[in-house]
């Protein structure tokens, strides 16, 4: 019992000490609540308030906002710029003025913070499109700090005021600033898609932005695009919008970077300078004009330098920064006599700044919250918020017009009845007493009874009434067109847009940084200029490649113009109008085929011989007589038809495979009999015409040759007369708008239509397709042309004409044609060929092809 009782005691105490430990704190907080001091929990005071110091950065300093693209200490800048009327078309103001304004009234952090934004938004070599014009020293790419600010001078640019334009017309919010004392907005106007064309970078707590810059003319034709087509895709606008475009130029290599950027929001761009390669007194040297932005121009240098000395950049002799003026970048590295630049540039690359990369983040503030931001959601928020800015810009306007009117509306009546009302003001006892009569008496409004009060005596003329009817049906026009963009969505868009290409228009320019892809994602076809161009080969097997606006187009009967610097009595065999991305095909005269890129067709000038053949081609005891381009083997067959009138249809993807040592086609005979003369791709029911040097025709369809391999002779095409052979073959097209040219060796021709040739089957006779004579010469050619052709005719004397088949007339089958050449002395035509027609060739009349 006794123990029982101690233990009950023992409670007791407990309680009571635990009683007046509750007592003793409850009265310890009373004392602090007494004398101002709240108690708390520390880890939640603490959790809290890091909360709220981490969202005043992110919204308040680091962040930038979607809408006009600019952090709170810029906006403040460029709305106390002009609230000090320092617009482009007044004088600048001192720095130390400008950033005093803002401190004082708007953003009261240090001044050397605001100076330094200031000074940045000056710096054409940080922004793309710099949004202050800066008169004195504001630093340089070298790290040169700025003047102070008591030296440096300033204003808005022209273009930083289209982020502030109709900011009057009520269109944003405005809050109190820091004091109370008057009002900031909280965001811009933004006209200008400032968010893409100077990017943003930014650290704030817990997350970073990073925000290239881009090319305005870009962006504003990819806000365009949007408005136009609303489900527009991420890839779509990727390819109206290529990449970042930095201030300082430089080469981007890789697209994947981009790709990602635009569709994530985040992504790395690879940026190198831009580099050339010279030759100084015999020395390699390498020339950058260009370094990858945010990279200081005089740490570059500095560290190419030390890699010199320190012997890792062994072919370095000699660096110089030769560069002039700011943005002017002229960096010299002289190599020693017997180095390679490319080993140079590509250590350059890897130690260095000349290559560095640009980690993209594009995050920004939404409705004052972060978001990372894909490319397309930037642009829909800048139209979503254009939308609200035209509509409360059209508010506004459509306000005053109404109240204007209101006051025209009284001002008119006034006028009406101006003896009535003179009257009644002379006999009114005051002011008050006027302002009720002419409301009661007139019907007039409150405003327009004290428009009508104050009304000089000078207005009261009919001129001044005209004016005010004029002003009336000026007014409701306005109205009307204001109603009917407040009714209607589409006619907001329609402004938005207007407002795009216009901004376009003045601010527009060219990309600075050029993009390029990766050796890994480059084909064979990127790395070549797809152009038109025309192959040449001579009898003497010499061929080389000409630009295909080389040649005039003259007028029929013209002379021509040299065509190549020919040996004595070597003439031009062969004229192939091609692009450079095509493959040629060389068939020889004993039926065997050759490959060659078109672009690797040695280049030369027009009157240049070009390379032998011999040195391009691996022929052996063999000599040219065909050549063409093939864009696409998958589908399509090569006809060929030789001398004696054997014709053979081969699919085309069985000369798909290139070799060198080439490969035989048909099988000819072996006592040289006979030889391959003409070779044409054809499809499934397409037509051919044979044409003979004596003057025959035969038409007939390409299915009655079957297909064969490579290995066998063919069959029988055409019947010949004594002394004939076959001169041309010719695939015609299925456009039905074909006329036949034929050409003789003297320059008669004659362009017929393609139903005077009646068709036969394969191994006919054919018909009369030219009255052959001594005058004319035998035929050398026929093509299929139609009136927008030209051709290009070359002479046994190296003459080159370029005739359009506008200038020849349609002739009967059998006539003798009309002189189309005008040959020298002993001169023979010995080719023609088809130019692509003149709408995908830049033709300029008679005028030298640029």
């Amino acid at each position: 019992m006794a123990e029982e009782k101690n233990g009950n005691g023992a409670e007791a105490e407990k309680k009571i000490d635990a009683e007046i430990e509750k007592s003793e704190e409850l009265r310890r907080s009373k004392d602090l609540i007494e004398k101002g001091v709240a108690g708390a929990e520390i880890v939640a005071e603490m959790e809290q308030a890091f909360i709220d110091y981490a969202m005043s950065v992110i919204v308040d300093r680091a962040l930038p906002a979607v809408e006009d693209g600019l952090k709170p200490v810029h906006r403040r800048i460029l709305y106390a710029m002009h609230s000090l009327g320092l617009d482009t078309s007044k004088a600048t103001m001192k720095c130390a003025r400008i950033v005093g304004e803002t401190m004082g009234k708007y953003h009261p952090h240090g001044n050397l913070a605001i100076y330094d934004s200031l000074v940045r938004m000056a710096q054409d070599f940080s922004l793309r499109y710099p949004l202050v014009h800066g008169q004195g020293n504001f630093g340089s790419m070298d790290g040169d700090s700025p003047a102070a600010d008591r030296y440096t001078e300033a204003k808005l640019s022209k273009i930083s005021a289209e982020l502030i334009e109709d900011i009057e017309k009520k269109t944003v919010k405005m809050r109190p600033n820091f004091d109370n004392s008057m009002e900031e907005p909280e965001i811009l106007p933004a006209k200008l898609p400032n968010l893409l064309l100077n990017g943003a970078t930014g650290i704030a707590v817990g997350m970073a932005t990073n925000i290239p810059p881009h090319n305005l003319t870009e962006v504003c034709d990819a806000i365009v695009e949007s408005i136009n087509k609303p489900n527009i895709t991420i890839e779509e606008l990727g390819e109206i919008v290529k990449g970042p475009d930095f201030p300082t130029g430089g080469i981007i290599t890789g697209t994947s970077g981009i790709q990602e950027m635009y569709k994530n929001g985040k992504g790395k761009v690879v940026i190198r300078g831009r580099t050339s390669v010279e030759d100084h007194k015999g020395r390699p040297v390498i020339i950058i004009t260009e370094i990858p932005y945010m990279v200081n121009k005089s740490d570059l240098v500095k560290t190419i330098a030390r890699l010199a000395t320190e012997k890792k950049l062994p072919d370095v002799y000699d660096l110089r920064d030769e560069s002039k003026g700011l943005g002017k970048i002229r960096i010299v590295i002289e190599l020693k006599k017997e180095a390679d630049p490319r080993f140079t540039l590509n250590k350059l690359y890897t130690s260095t700044n000349l290559e560095t990369s640009f980690d993209a983040n594009m995050l920004a503030l939404v409705a004052n919250k972060p978001r990372v931001l894909n490319l397309k959601q930037i642009i829909e928020e800048y139209i979503k918020y254009r939308q609200l800015i035209v509509r409360n810009r059209s508010k506004f306007d459509l306000k005053k017009a109404e109240e204007r009117l209101e006051i025209v509306l009284g001002l008119l009546i006034a006028l009406r009845n101006i003896d009535k009302i003179v009257e009644f003001i002379k006999k009114s006892a005051n002011a008050t007493d006027a302002n009720d009569g002419l409301m009661k008496k007139f019907e007039l409004t409150e405003r327009q009874a004290k428009a009508v009060l104050e009304i000089k005596l000078q207005q009261l003329t009919r001129l001044e009434d005209s004016k005010l009817k004029e002003e009336e049906k000026k007014l409701k026009e306005t109205i009307a067109e204001l109603k009917k963009i407040l009714g209607d969505e589409k006619e907001i868009l329609r402004i938005i847009k207007a407002e795009v290409q216009e901004l376009k228009r003045k601010y527009g320019d060219e990309r600075r940084t050029r993009i390029i892809k990766k050796v890994e994602e480059i084909t064979e076809k990127d790395l070549i200029e797809k152009k038109d161009v025309v192959v040449m080969i001579t009898n003497a097997g010499y061929i080389k490649r000409v630009d295909v606006k080389s040649y005039k187009e003259q007028k029929r009967g013209g002379a021509g113009v040299a065509g190549g610097d020919l040996k004595e009595e070597d003439f031009v065999k062969n004229l192939i109008t091609c692009s450079t991305h095509d493959s040629l095909l060389f068939f020889t005269s004993r039926g065997k085929i050759y490959w060659m890129k078109a672009n690797d067709v040695p280049a030369s000038e027009r009157q240049g011989r070009g390379k032998a053949l011999i040195n391009v081609l691996d022929l052996k005891e063999e000599t040219l007589t065909n050549a063409m381009a093939v864009k696409n083997f998958e589908k399509g067959y090569l006809m060929f038809a030789t001398k004696l009138g054997i014709v053979k249809k081969l699919p085309l993807l069985d000369v798909s495979k290139p070799r060198t040592a080439g490969v035989r086609v048909i099988n000819l005979p072996n006592d040289n009999s006979d030889s391959l003369i003409s070779v044409n791709v054809v499809e499934d029911k397409q037509e051919v015409i044979l044409v003979t040097k004596k003057g025959q025709a035969i038409r007939f369809n390409s299915d009655e040759v079957r297909p064969m391999g490579r290995s066998s002779y063919g069959v029988k095409g055409a019947e010949l007369g004594k002394n004939d052979e076959v001169v041309s073959m010719e695939a015609i097209p299925h456009d039905g708008k074909t006329t036949i040219l034929t050409l003789t060796s003297r320059g008669f021709g004659k362009r017929s239509e393609l139903e005077e040739y009646r068709k036969t089957s394969r191994g006919a006779k054919g018909v009369i397709n030219f009255n052959t004579s001594d005058k004319t010469g035998d035929v050398i050619s026929s093509l299929s042309v139609n009136g927008n052709d030209s051709i290009i005719a070359t002479s046994t004397k190296g003459m080159v004409i370029r005739v359009s088949m506008r200038d020849l007339r349609v002739m009967g089958r059998a006539t003798q044609g009309v002189h189309v050449v005008k040959l020298k002395e002993g001169d023979r035509v010995a080719d023609i060929v088809k130019v692509p027609k003149e709408d995908d060739i830049p033709v300029v009349g008679q005028q030298e092809l640029a």
